[in-house]
């Protein structure tokens, strides 16, 4: 039998609800939707989805909140796609940050919904297997930093844990699995988040300057994350795996 891709809609507006719900159901998918986070959870808890789609501004825990919760927990596979009202790059970072794996300023048209949902699907079923969320897990050394796959964590040559937000921990793995080898924004956007770069979208720029802060690299002199003028940012520094976990 044929599957048929699930989306649940979390969104307070009743009317963007039903709008997104019924052209979805046209154009071939499946939906459920939910007005908030109690309801999202309460599905989840019986269900499986294959993408949700998620307002930011809503009552009560808003949808970066939501995103933080599903990337920590049993549903951190699950693609995200955010909704909001606003625009603004630092707001669509934060997104990012939180864990969604793509970002959608309202007003917004319920076709261009439609091709990022199809778009961040077929990505997240085209990552390498060292890219998927239920990877075997590694741990990885490059120059004096560790990465552990399992935890998602850096840990630097005084064994120190530093955290890293969903969005640059998929950024590092990209570079990680491609070292000595430049990848353009457009590479970027694609492989880490599941979607074509937009000409003003500098947000794979401000990610990356994000990393090299974690790696404590100095953008003018970096040593491990290199800027290639007009061409985009190569990871310098050979992969060494150091432990293989069943």
């Amino acid at each position: 039998m044929e599957h048929i891709d699930h989306v649940l809609i979390v969104d307070d507006d009743r009317e963007i609800r039903e709008l997104v719900s019924n052209y979805l159901n046209k154009n071939g998918l499946r939906t459920t939707v939910a007005a908030d986070g109690r309801q999202m959870r309460a599905f989840l808890e019986g269900n499986t989805v294959d993408l949700i789609v998620l307002d930011v501004m809503m009552p009560g825990d808003d949808g970066l909140v939501l995103s933080r919760e599903l990337r920590a927990g049993k549903h951190k596979a699950i693609p995200i796609i955010m909704l909001t009202a606003r625009s603004d790059e630092m707001d669509r970072i934060l997104g990012l940050e939180m864990g969604a794996d793509d970002y959608l300023a309202k007003p917004f048209s319920a076709r261009e919904l439609l091709a990022r949902i199809k778009a961040v699907l077929r990505r997240s079923r085209m990552l390498p297997p060292n890219l998927q969320i239920s990877e075997a897990g590694q741990l990885l050394r490059f120059g004096t930093w560790r990465l552990d796959t399992t935890a998602r964590h850096l840990i630097d040559a005084d064994g120190t844990v530093i955290a890293l937000s969903g969005a640059e921990y998929r950024l590092l793995r990209v570079f990680i699995d491609h070292p000595q080898r430049v990848l353009n924004r457009d590479q970027l956007l694609n492989l880490t988040q599941g979607r074509e770069a937009d000409l003003f979208d500098r947000s794979i720029d401000l990610l990356v300057s994000r990393v090299r802060q974690r790696l404590g690299d100095d953008a003018r002199e970096p040593t491990y994350i290199k800027t290639v003028r007009s061409e985009g940012y190569v990871f310098s520094v050979p992969i060494e795996i150091v432990e293989a976990r069943e």
